[in-house]
């Protein structure tokens, strides 16, 4: 059965795409869960359509993310934190801290944890086909 996903579907395809699934899978799963429609002539018009949009505006991301990471690639970002004797931080320093703090979306940044001391750290930003690092700085009230 061929169906229009309204969503990104781990496994199957991303937002718009017209994918061929099994008829149990669409019809109990990702219609049920209005994760898709059928393909019907409306819906494959109106998901092209969108698919179109989606990409000028996924090409406009990223080539804004380009040019931030460009401007961020030599300057350090300081966060001021307040720590206790050992240099440890009461709260730590976490990717959507850092991608407010720079100007670029949460999921660009890739780390696995959150910095928990005191000290100058490379961030390894990733967007598309975009990758870079940011310097970030946590230092003491």
């Amino acid at each position: 059965m061929q169906v229009v996903l309204t969503k990104d579907v781990k496994g199957t395809g991303r937002a718009h795409d017209v994918v061929t699934v099994k008829d149990g899978f669409a019809l109990n799963f990702l219609i049920a869960r209005r994760l898709a429609v059928p393909a019907t002539t409306a819906a494959l018009t109106q998901a092209e359509l969108r698919a179109k949009q989606a990409g000028e505006k996924r090409s406009l991301d990223a080539k804004l993310i380009e040019d931030r990471l460009t401007a961020l690639a030599e300057e350090t970002i300081v966060f001021v934190k307040k720590a206790n004797e050992k240099n440890h931080l009461y709260d730590g320093v976490d990717a959507k801290e850092i991608a407010e703090k720079a100007g670029i979306p949460e999921h660009a940044v890739r780390i696995e944890k959150a910095f928990k001391e005191l000290g100058t750290f490379e961030v390894p930003v990733s967007f598309g086909e975009q990758f870079g690092k940011l310097t970030i700085s946590i230092t003491a009230e």
